[in-house]
C-alpha cells in the first residue's frame, strides 16, 4: 500500500519572516533550476554602514573636494566612531562651519587639505580631534540620474555660468 507524503511550507508563522527565508514558492512542488543560484538582494545599509548609531548622511555643498571625486550634491556617509588619522577625509568644525577636507598630521600642526587647486589648505596649530573633527567620511554616493533629485524648480538644471558652461545644482 502506497502512502502519501505531505510537504509543509517553509514559513511556519513566525513574525521574523522575510522573503529571503522562503527558498521556493512553486505551487507544483518542484523547485526552479535557477533557485540554486538565487542571491539575496543587496542591502546598502549592510554594505556601506559600519556602525549604525554613529553614522550620518550629509549632502556635500561646495567643490572643495572635487579632485577626490566628491562633487557638489553628493551624499556623504560619515561615521563618528572612526578615529581620524592622516590621509582620511573628515568633516571638521571650524569657526562654527562644517568643512569636508583631508586631514594631514605633521609634527607641529595639522593641515586640512582641499582637493581643488583654486582653494588653499588650512593649517591649524592647536587642533583637537574631540572639538574639531565631527566624523570620518566612509562613502560617497554620486547620483548620475538627475530625476532622482527632488527640486522645486526643474529649470535649475539648465542654468549656465557666465561662460555658457552648464552648472550642476543639486
Amino acid at each position: 500500500m502506497e502512502t502519501q507524503q505531505g510537504y509543509r511550507a517553509a514559513y511556519a508563522g513566525s513574525k521574523n519572516f522575510s522573503q529571503h527565508d522562503v527558498k521556493t514558492a512553486n505551487a507544483n512542488g518542484f523547485a526552479a533550476a535557477a533557485d540554486d543560484y538565487m542571491e539575496r538582494g543587496i542591502d546598502l545599509n549592510e554594505q556601506l554602514i559600519l556602525n549604525k548609531p554613529a553614522t550620518f548622511f550629509f549632502r556635500m555643498n561646495g567643490d572643495a573636494m572635487m579632485e577626490d571625486g566628491i562633487f557638489n550634491g553628493d551624499v556623504l556617509i560619515v561615521d563618528r566612531s572612526i578615529k581620524p588619522s592622516s590621509g582620511k577625509i573628515i568633516v571638521a568644525i571650524l569657526d562654527g562651519e562644517l568643512l569636508v577636507r583631508r586631514i594631514q598630521r605633521n609634527p607641529t600642526f595639522v593641515e586640512l587639505q582641499c582637493a581643488n587647486k583654486r582653494m588653499s589648505n588650512i593649517q591649524l596649530h592647536n587642533f583637537d580631534d574631540r572639538s574639531h573633527v565631527w566624523g570620518v567620511v566612509t562613502c560617497v554616493i554620486h547620483v548620475l540620474e538627475r530625476s532622482l533629485f527632488v527640486t522645486k524648480n526643474k529649470s535649475e538644471f539648465n542654468q549656465k555660468d557666465k561662460y555658457g558652461k552648464a552648472q550642476r545644482f543639486y
